[in-house]
This record gives C-alpha cells, structure tokens and sequence, in this order.
C-alpha cells in the first residue's frame, strides 16, 4: 500500500487510534522528561532562596499556573494530533487564554504605574537568560513528546511537533519559575511568552521532518 493510500485511510477514519494509548505515550514522555528538567534546574540554576515566602504572593502562582495551562493545552492538542483524523478542536485555545490574560495583566499594570518604573519592571534582572533557560527546562520534555509522536500516526505533523513545544514550553517555564526571582506582569508577557514560544515554533519546524511516515 502507498503511504499516501495509508494516510488517506487514516485520516477518514478507517483505521482507529485508542485514545488510551496517545494519552499514556504522551504521559510517559512527560514522566519520563521531567525528572531531566529539574536536574537541569537543580544543577544549573538552584530553587529560589525564599521560595516557602514566596508561595504566599498571588504572582508567583501566576507565574507557576499559566504556563501549565499552557502545558495541559498542549498536551491534549498532542494527544488528539497523535490520533488520525482526530482535530484538536479547542485545544489551542487553552494555550491562547492563559497569554491572553498575562498581557491583559501586564497592560494593567504597565499603564498604572509609574513611567520611571515601566522599563524595569519589563527587563528585570534576568532578562538575557529568562528565554534561553525555559528553552533549555523544556527540552527533555519536548524531546520525549517528539519520540512519543513519531510512535503514533499524526497526519498534521507541523501541528502535533507545536503541540509537543506547547506542553514542553509550558513545563519548562513552571519549572524554570521555581529558580526565577521576576514576579513583574510585564516581564511574565515578554520572556516567559517567547521562552514558551520557541519550542513551538521549533516544534513546527521539525514535525515536518521527524514525525513524517
């Protein structure tokens, strides 16, 4: 059989995919690439001194929860992808909202406060290296993800290779909030947005390539 044959026959529906099984590949590659991040984490960069304090203040939890929802959105963008013929429907809406909502946070408090305090309160301290590191937290996971697609039959493999960068990014930036001192909406928007953005557009770039049939 042609593989273009192959895939038509996929893609309407004559060959069935479990949902179980794209669910469970993609679990493991996250249970199987996190434990790598926070090693890269632990090692490199080390947890907040203050981190017991600062579970306390409504902006580190910012910081922590709207990458994972970005990371659960991509999971199941990842996992309905991975299934031939399956769209993912809202999915990425999941990922659009939580960024929605950071520079709704950060236009806020751009326009409120003080002029001089605008351009510190978006560069930090960390600005050179906020990207780089959530880049580099997310790439077990990415890496994993990417193994567990190529096993499964996604038939949009630009898309399912974003999806894979969606989950990965926003892993990689929770875990990378735990070492990070910025608490600023304005930083949030700029370099946690672009850090998780990478190994999307990565993603998109590869899934052509690595997860074609």
């Amino acid at each position: 059989m042609k593989t273009d044959d192959l895939v038509s026959m996929l893609a309407n529906g004559e060959v069935a995919v479990s949902r179980r099984r794209a669910s469970s590949r993609i679990w493991l590659a996250v249970l199987l690439g996190l434990p790598f991040s926070f090693a890269i984490l632990l090692a490199g960069y080390g947890v907040r001194h203050d981190i017991v304090q600062a579970m306390f203040w409504p902006m580190f939890w910012v910081k922590v929860l709207f990458p994972l929802c970005i990371a659960a959105a991509g999971f199941v963008a990842a996992e309905r992808l991975a299934r031939p013929g399956v769209k993912p429907r809202h999915a990425w809406m999941g990922a659009v909202l939580p960024v929605l909502g950071v520079w709704l946070l950060a236009a806020i408090a751009w326009f409120t406060m003080p002029a001089d305090d605008r351009m510190p309160a978006l560069m930090g301290q960390s600005w050179r290296i906020c990207a780089a590191s959530i880049g580099l937290m997310a790439l077990p996971v990415f890496a994993a993800a990417l193994v567990a697609l190529k096993g499964m039959a996604p038939t949009r493999p630009a898309l399912a290779g974003a999806a894979a960068g969606a989950l990965a990014g926003g892993v990689g930036a929770s875990v990378y909030a735990l070492h990070c001192m910025e608490l600023t909406a304005p930083f949030l928007a700029v370099w946690y947005v672009s850090g998780i953005a990478v190994p999307v557009l990565v993603g998109a770039l590869l899934g052509p390539r690595l997860l074609r049939w």
